[in-house]
């Protein structure tokens, strides 16, 4: 992922961002209208509930784009950190196994010395 298109994608989440608050602020507005005394104006609630639905699909698309591309991005791809760490562990862990059987060697020479 160039630098050019981690600064839209960026650029892509903070508009989602602001839609996010924008749909928190619709949600309140119809919380408001449903509470007051007056009683509910029928158009504004399903205007601002028009919107809030229509905003949800659109952050979801958006942010499975989002999530999408980001899977696709793989920076470390092409590191081979993990299996020479992974190497070094069995080289550790070779060198231990020999230890041991060099010492059960020596005691089984030991023993056979004493016998």
């Amino acid at each position: 992922m160039d630098p050019q298109s981690q600064n839209t994608s960026l650029q892509r989440l903070q508009n989602v961002e602001k839609r996010i608050v924008r749909v928190l602020e619709l949600a309140g507005g119809v919380t408001d209208e449903l509470s007051s005394p007056g009683g509910p104006r029928k158009e504004l609630v399903s205007n601002h509930c028009a919107e809030f639905m229509q905003s949800i699909k659109d952050i979801q698309v958006t942010l499975r784009e989002e999530i999408k591309s980001a899977c696709e991005y793989r920076p470390f791809e092409k590191c081979d950190y993990s299996s020479r760490i992974s190497n070094e562990i069995c080289c550790k862990k070779l060198a231990y196994i020999v230890a041991e059987l060099d010492a059960m060697k020596q005691t089984v020479d030991d023993y056979r010395g004493t016998s």
